[in-house]
């Protein structure tokens, strides 16, 4: 029998720890919290110092039972939890219910699972950080009294099932309040003007844009103000002024922070939170990789720190020279300073190994997991390359007195853009062009002159990549609350997902409004702010966790008796479908569920007819005439399925076309996904049609996700 024990939260952990420990050591998991607060109550005594009430989770009695035993037979037991505050905070309750002493040193973290880190943290077992422990243990009561509290008068005085949330609160009223400004926001006329020129020499043609009268920066608010220009400048010399000829350098990102992992997982592979950061968990914990065995990819996922190990480094720098080349290698290795208000506890998020390339494990892999590997195995090979320099070039032109500007680029030293480019929130396809030789005084081709009208447009609406960063920056929330939080406003309701923006519910904005009246502190982001700060201070070690609840829980008691005298019963209207109910004739009304919108009928409780969101895509079957339907895989993924499912197979990832028969055979044609060639093809076996202007595509059918 093995001398000693380590539990850890997850099988997947348990076997690629085992794996380094060798057979004096048992690892076993307890699938998370073991103990935690009940569910059916607060479980918190407010009148005796903010007690908390811990309870065996229910189901977990056996394997409770199983870890004791095991603990008992044991000579040391070893608490391999994650490296955070949740993770002390199991290792804390399986140390009491294990009858582990105070201040024994049975506690090892590692921010990585590899044997190296692993072996290393066995040799330093430390006793578990009761700051740590009681910064969690003030999160999770403070978010008790919030919810506990005031989600009954919710229930109360809007409707059953609602909740409110210390930070889900916040979350929901910035994205009610973006909405609000777009709803407020104004238009603004103005327009645009470009010159299309060329040189006399090369024939060459680039664009010139209208910047302003004799150096002098102008707008053109309106069309009158276009046609006063285009009246001086038509048949006027377009003559160059001013030839500026540079060089520009781009720095490279940073590695991953928790955060801006997850606003490029967004960005560039469409992941939602709570995606990411499930596949993360699983290259964190461990992969079994043909030919290596099992072992944790990249560092541990919630961390707000650009800090890296200086063996890293060298591995990264020695591994760029030799695959790149000594010039992409920076004479001194790359450092990034976090956030202000970082806590800094663990590494920034990069591949344990740096020699596992993505495409050679690429097998050993999922694909969402090779997708996000090979996303953090780029962004950190790239942080710690050379520069990338463009040779620049920008002119100014002169048309009677009117100035036109410019510019043009090329790459001379691709740098860490050899790479990896960091995506934005507003994508577009970055061009380098350069101009052709220019030189002062020198004439120019007018080719034509393009005026457009635009209007500014509203601020955008919030994406789960915005989201995350705009709570990063305000300071609300911490790195493992981003993805639980986003999950919990759509799931209750208060927000939904369209496409990849996040639009409030007609009940999320009705809730959100009676929180900014009666309860303002807990939906006001810079108080909440706080009290990330005042929790931070618990973890260091300078504010007693119990001090920080009764200053909080003193003036929010008088709030909620408060709220309870004037909040008036609110009536959330329905919104009515065009669906006649089957049973009853009414017409049907949208519901929030658990998975979504669905159809129910008002008649409830007489009639309990519901029945899920019928989506036509407008064509028939192929195979048996019926309609095909918009569907969605447990994935989220969208496909089109017959209406007769299971009566009737048909299914496609590929979108059907409208009243576009195949020119060939008649039959049903579907257009590939962009990044499959955006080809159309036909869904018949016997037919070979295929557009001809685009790129190859493979097959559309498959199973579903």
């Amino acid at each position: 029998m093995a001398k000693n024990l380590i539990i850890v939260e997850s099988p997947a952990k348990a076997k690629t720890i085992k794996k380094y420990l060798g057979n004096t050591y048992q690892v076993m998991a307890s699938m998370g919290h073991i103990i935690d607060l009940p569910k059916s109550q607060i479980g918190v005594d407010l009148d005796n110092n903010f007690e908390p009430k811990y309870i065996t989770i229910r189901g977990k009695g056996d394997l409770l039972g199983k870890l004791k035993k095991e603990a008992k037979a044991s000579e040391h037991v070893f608490l391999a939890t994650d490296p955070d505050r949740e993770g002390e905070a199991i290792s804390w309750h399986l140390a009491h219910v294990l009858g582990i002493a105070d201040g024994e040193k049975c506690r090892v973290t590692f921010n990585e699972i590899t044997k190296s880190a692993v072996q290393k943290a066995m040799k330093e077992p430390k006793a578990i950080d009761i700051d740590l422990v009681d910064a969690q243990q003030a999160r999770r009561i403070l978010d008790r009294i919030v919810g506990y509290k005031i989600s009954p008068i919710l229930w109360k005085k809007v409707k059953k099932g609602l909740s409110a949330g210390r930070v889900q609160s916040v979350a929901t009223r910035l994205i009610c309040d973006r909405e609000d400004e777009i709803e407020a926001f104004v238009p603004k006329e103005y327009w645009s003007l470009d010159a299309y020129l060329s040189d006399t020499k090369s024939g060459k043609e680039f664009k010139a844009s209208f910047y302003g009268k004799d150096g002098e920066k102008m707008e053109l608010p309106d069309e009158a103000s276009v046609k006063a220009v285009l009246g001086v400048i038509s048949g006027a010399d377009f003559v160059v002024t001013a030839v500026k000829i540079g060089e520009a350098k781009r720095y490279p990102a940073p590695p991953f922070t928790t955060s801006t992992m997850q606003q490029e997982a967004s960005r560039k592979l469409n992941f939602n939170t709570r995606k990411t950061m499930q596949t993360a968990q699983s290259l964190y914990e461990g992969v079994d990789v043909k030919g290596v065995g099992s072992i944790g990819l990249i560092t541990y996922m919630r961390t707000d720190s650009l800090r890296i190990a200086a063996e890293a480094q060298t591995q990264a720098r020695g591994y760029i020279g030799a695959a790149y080349g000594a010039a992409y290698v920076p004479a001194a290795a790359r450092v990034y300073k976090s956030r202000k208000n970082a806590q800094d506890a663990h590494e920034a998020i990069r591949p344990t190994d740096v020699t596992l390339v993505p495409i050679k494990i690429k097998e050993s892999l999922t694909n969402d997991q090779y997708k996000l590997y090979k996303l953090i195995w780029e962004r950190f090979v790239a942080s710690q390359m050379e520069n990338a320099v463009l040779d620049t070039v920008s002119a100014d032109i002169d048309a009677n007195g009117y100035t036109f500007k410019a510019s043009g680029s090329k790459i001379k030293f691709d740098g860490f853009m050899k790479v990896y480019i960091e995506g934005t929130d507003n994508e577009s396809d970055e061009k380098h062009t350069m101009l052709p030789p220019l030189k002062e005084q020198q004439k120019l081709i007018n080719k034509a002159l393009k005026d457009e009208q635009h209007f500014t447009a509203p601020p955008p609406r919030y994406t789960e990549a915005s989201l995350v960063k705009a709570l990063e920056e305000e300071g609300i929330g911490r790195p493992s609350t981003y993805a639980p939080t986003i999950t919990t406003i759509i799931v209750r309701g208060y927000v939904i997902r369209e496409k990849k923006s996040l639009l409030p519910t007609e009940l999320g904005r009705v809730t959100t409004d009676i929180m900014k009246k009666h309860f303002d502190k807990i939906v006001d982001v810079e108080f909440t702010a706080n009290m990330e700060k005042q929790l931070d201070d618990v973890e260091e070690g300078n504010a007693p966790w119990r001090q920080i609840l009764e200053a909080f829980y003193g003036p929010f008691k008088n709030v909620l008796e408060k709220a309870e005298e004037e909040i008036g019963k609110v009536k959330i209207a329905d919104e009515v479908s065009d669906v006649p109910c089957d049973k009853c004739g009414r017409m049907m009304v949208y519901k929030m569920g658990r998975y979504g919108k669905f159809l129910a009928c008002p008649g409830f409780p007489e009639c309990r007819n519901a029945k899920p969101i019928r989506t036509e895509a407008g064509v028939a079957c192929p195979k048996c005439g019926k309609q095909v339907l918009v569907k969605k895989s447990k994935a989220g993924k969208t496909y089109y399925g017959c209406e007769d499912n299971p009566g009737c197979d048909f299914m496609t990832w590929d979108m059907p076309l409208k009243d576009e028969p195949c020119p060939k055979c008649g039959g049903l044609l579907v257009k590939k996904a962009p990044r499959l060639g955006n080809k159309t093809v036909c869904t018949n076996p016997n037919c070979d049609y295929a557009a001809a202007n685009k790129k190859a595509a493979g097959k559309s059918e498959g199973k579903k996700q």
